[in-house]
């Protein structure tokens, strides 16, 4: 294919891609209420508000399209692999496909860590500290902000061990290399909670870092084990 029929090829991809989330936020749209309603579980005892006038109809706006994107990911992911699987060498499509796979399931697992371990955590700190002194009385815009922020967030923290496997499958870094430099990992882990984290309070920054550390040396465990099979398949 010469370039203006990649680019093409690109534009269609694209623009499927991006009707197959307007599909899933239509539909996480009609039924946002119950959506909303899910995400407040969390939160339980807290009154949410509306600030202003509107608030709540951005809000659903928000919250559709992120449920859109979720509902769309699947697909997403087919066609970046169509658009990619031709152009790669047999070798390279046995590694990106595996790489994708894992990429797609530590996502989900890390939306799951932050659902059911981060944000609970970080809501116990949050309405403990000062409960004698102020009534949590919160805005359903900051609240679902910091909610949505913190699952994607750890989704993507969670993707540290499909970076390293591939770093390693390159040839650009080996597990000795990574293990040695732990203390920096330790140390960025920690900035990454710090960052990644909306609230800023120390139990989910604590849990978030410790969960990016062994994801760190889950990816050098598995760095590992491909340079040990590598010349047995040789």
């Amino acid at each position: 294919m010469s370039l203006l029929d990649h680019l093409d090829e690109l534009r269609n991809r694209l623009l499927r891609g991006l009707l197959a989330i307007a599909t899933g936020a239509g539909l996480c749209l009609i039924g946002v209420r119950p959506l909303v309603r899910l995400l407040e579980q969390p939160a339980q005892g807290i009154r949410f508000l509306q600030l202003a006038p509107g608030e709540f109809l951005f809000v659903s706006f928000k919250v559709a399209f992120y449920g859109g994107l979720a509902l769309s990911l699947p697909y997403l992911v087919y066609e970046t692999l169509q658009f990619i699987l031709p152009g790669l060498s047999r070798a390279e499509r046995r590694l990106v496909v595996p790489a994708v796979a894992a990429s797609t399931v530590l996502f989900l697992v890390g939306i799951t860590f932050a659902w059911w371990t981060l944000v609970p955590a970080a809501l116990r700190f949050l309405v403990a500290y000062g409960a004698d002194v102020v009534e949590p009385l919160w805005s359903i815009e900051r609240y679902l902000d910091f909610v949505l922020l913190l699952l994607l967030a750890t989704g993507l923290a969670f993707q540290l061990p499909v970076l390293q496997v591939l770093l390693g499958v390159f040839g650009l870094v080996d597990a000795v290399t990574m293990l040695h430099s732990w203390r920096w990992v330790v140390m960025g882990a920690a900035l990454a909670g710090a960052v990644l984290t909306p609230s800023t309070d120390p139990i989910t920054m604590v849990l978030l870092s410790s969960a990016i550390t062994l994801l760190f040396l889950l990816g050098v465990g598995l760095v590992a084990l491909v340079h040990w099979r590598r010349p047995q398949a040789n």
